[in-house]
């Protein structure tokens, strides 16, 4: 068969394959003339890909962090598991502590939680140390995990009797600080959907709290007595505590509802919110079930990429952060 010259030349030496990115920005455009859709993938590809050349500095000491809000359902768990991912897939340090009965923590990093497994609940009781209940993340070398047990779950009932009930896990982390200062870059503690005693354990061992808010007006309900009770705690047990981060999950950016919510908080609590959002994500909830963050889930995807850029700006803002605290510290004296 012969081939005519005028296909021959319709190639040359300068043809060249696109890449997925060019060729999502040819099918779909970003200029306003594609898909909504279309646009999105082009927007989070451009994303992920500058999330990639991000660094993430360590800070200039470790940062103690509880997760708390004690409102259920608003991503508490699972703004503690893909933050702390996300920070140890950019070559941080990171101990994460799951302090709910519930273990959902342990579930989501795939660590074994079974009843009479060591974990935070022999610290509390005195037995162990942090150093001897962790466990190592199969998917971070740099992340490991404290589990929590179903023992955990009559732990308030049998604290409430023990001499200063509301330090221990504080006991523990200054041991665990004591042993090796620099081991850890950040500590994650995520804390029950409540406010009780464990809640007040975590509270009193940290310095920094992060509240995850639904994009929901009457998640806002509850915020004022979290405020309240944090206001308490560093009232009576730890001054050195503050609110540094606001993050808000389950973000719909197709309604005015969530843009409102996400306007009125930072309004109020301007400087500690994040500009990143969480959206919602049928995936995020997907990936506990297989053991994994979403981080490792689905590395490439919304979720993903938005806890990646919500562990970035955490990150950035750590002097800052570490500035307030001793000057806090520095009125305390």
């Amino acid at each position: 068969m012969t081939v005519s010259s005028n296909h021959l030349s319709s190639y040359s030496d300068d043809d060249h394959i696109e890449n997925a990115d060019e060729v999502l920005q040819r099918i779909f455009g970003i200029d306003g003339n594609g898909s909504s859709m279309g646009s999105d993938m082009v927007n989070l590809s451009e994303r992920a890909r500058k999330l990639d050349s991000l660094e993430f500095k360590k800070p200039a000491e470790t940062r103690l962090i509880a997760v708390a809000n004690q409102k259920g359902g608003v991503g508490k768990t699972t703004t503690a598991v893909n933050v702390a991912s996300a920070l140890a897939e950019h070559g941080l340090s990171v101990l994460l502590i799951d302090m709910d009965p519930q273990g959902n923590a342990s579930t989501a990093m795939g660590v074994d939680h079974s009843e009479g497994v060591r974990s935070v609940y022999d610290v509390l009781e005195g037995r162990l140390s942090l150093n001897e209940v962790k466990s190592s993340s199969e998917h971070f070398s740099n992340l490991d995990v404290v589990p929590a047990s179903i023992d955990l779950s009559g732990a308030e009932m049998e604290l409430a009797t023990l001499h200063e009930r509301n330090n221990l896990l504080n006991s523990a982390m200054q041991a665990l600080l004591a042993d090796a200062p620099t081991q850890y870059d950040y500590v994650i503690v995520d804390c029950a959907p409540s406010l009780g005693l464990l809640v007040l354990n975590a509270l009193c061992a940290v310095k920094e709290v992060l509240i995850p808010i639904q994009a929901e007006y009457y998640a806002l309900e509850g915020l004022g007595q979290l405020l309240h009770t944090i206001g308490l705690v560093q009232r009576s047990f730890n001054p050195k505590l503050i609110v540094s981060t606001m993050l808000i999950t389950m973000y719909d950016k197709r309604t005015l509802l969530s843009k409102e919510v996400f306007d009125e908080i930072q309004r109020h609590y301007e400087g500690i919110v994040l500009n990143t959002t969480i959206p919602r994500s049928v995936k995020i909830s997907e990936a506990p079930s297989f053991g994994q963050s979403i981080i490792t889930y689905d590395p490439r995807g919304a979720g993903s990429v938005a806890y990646g850029e919500a562990a970035y700006e955490l990150n950035s803002r750590s002097e800052q952060v570490i500035q307030k605290l001793h000057r806090q510290e520095g009125n305390e004296e």
